[in-house]
């Protein structure tokens, strides 16, 4: 069952894909295993965690255990999500999504995206051979539109925003076109980005840190590394939750600056989190009133800078990726982030 997480009405898992009120849904129940195994393979993916996942289907292309790095010149230490299969953390949502998919017997997925989803929603629907249909916008890098439709995946490009590129997809769904594998909507694509948090509580031997920050667009990693870390604790894996933080654009920054519109002209190079109306905008809230967290707005200067930086480090990224290690200054000087605090950063997709 899945339930809604504004009225709490339930539904059967096959559909719908948004309660009626119009709020997203959540599976009614989460998974928790009896016991921690001694140690894990490392050679199943996410799937690792199957015992949290609440799918029985399997979809894999290697995706998940991305390495956990030293960086001191930031006094963080990087998780590099840009070292999955096509280039982003969105595989692990992609693999949990398409599972579900294959659960409820659905043979053509949609996705909306500005890129990195709907690649990896793509990718892994050709693994699971599918048929998907990836909504994007007009202006959409040609080279990632290139690397979707090679997976055989049809690509609608539409024009105007990128709120008018869910619409359209929407629109196609509702008129029975195909299932919605969405990273902002579906459940199964959370359970898949909560994995994140599971393999930092392993890779640090079960702590957690003080506080994670990553980018924030729909929430789809920010929320899935809150509900991962909360999933630990309730399992008794772990002791803590760590403060979640998350770096948006400036000119699209709803939960930064209230409105998104935060001053100073609008970063229109972190394309991937322009988002100015995020459906689990109420979630994203929550989690970071519950675990102290916070959310800043990064501009177009500061994130080209960083950018350069990490390149000059050897961690080569996408311009989305770098508002993460750029809100680290935001953070400290807003004291949220103190001397001494143990702080990982996902570096959630690589240079195209």
């Amino acid at each position: 069952m899945r339930t809604c997480s504004v009225c709490d009405r339930e539904y059967p898992r096959e559909e719908p894909w948004r309660c009626s009120c119009g709020g997203p849904l959540d599976y009614a129940t989460q998974p928790l295993p009896d016991s921690r195994p001694e140690q894990f393979s490392r050679a199943s993916g996410v799937w690792d965690f199957a015992d949290f996942l609440p799918m029985s289907e399997r979809v894999s292309l290697g995706e998940g255990w991305t390495p956990l790095v030293d960086a001191p010149g930031w006094d963080a230490t990087f998780k590099l999500e840009s070292l999955h299969p096509t280039g982003s953390f969105k595989d692990r949502g992609a693999a949990t999504v398409i599972a579900e998919a294959l659960e409820v017997g659905a043979d053509r997925v949609l996705e909306d995206s500005s890129g990195n989803a709907g690649l990896a929603v793509a990718s892994y629907a050709a693994r699971a051979g599918l048929d998907a249909e990836i909504y994007v916008p007009e202006g959409a890098k040609a080279a990632k539109r290139r690397r979707i439709e090679r997976t055989g995946a049809d690509v609608v490009a539409v024009e105007g925003s990128r709120e008018s590129v869910t619409a359209a997809c929407v629109d196609a769904v509702e008129n029975g076109t195909g299932w919605y594998a969405s990273h902002a909507w579906n459940p199964a694509f959370f359970a898949g980005t909560a994995t994140a948090a599971y393999e930092i509580a392993a890779q640090r031997d079960w702590t957690v840190p003080d506080a994670v920050v990553t980018p924030l667009g729909h929430g789809t990693l920010f929320l899935g590394l809150y509900r991962g870390f909360r999933t630990l604790q309730r399992a008794g894996w772990t002791d803590t939750v760590p403060r979640i933080l998350g770096a948006q654009a400036t000119g699209y920054s709803p939960i930064a600056d209230g409105d998104g519109s935060s001053p100073g002209d609008a970063n229109e190079l972190a394309d991937g989190i322009h988002i100015r109306d995020p459906p689990r905008r109420h979630q994203i809230r929550r989690a970071i009133e519950e675990t102290g967290g916070g959310a800043v707005s990064v501009s177009a200067a500061a994130t080209e800078r960083e950018r350069d930086r990490l390149g000059a480090s050897g961690f080569h990224v996408e311009p989305t990726c770098a508002t993460a290690t750029a809100a680290l200054t935001q953070f400290r000087e807003r004291g949220e982030i103190q001397d001494g605090d143990d702080v990982v950063v996902a570096l959630t997709g690589r240079n195209d």
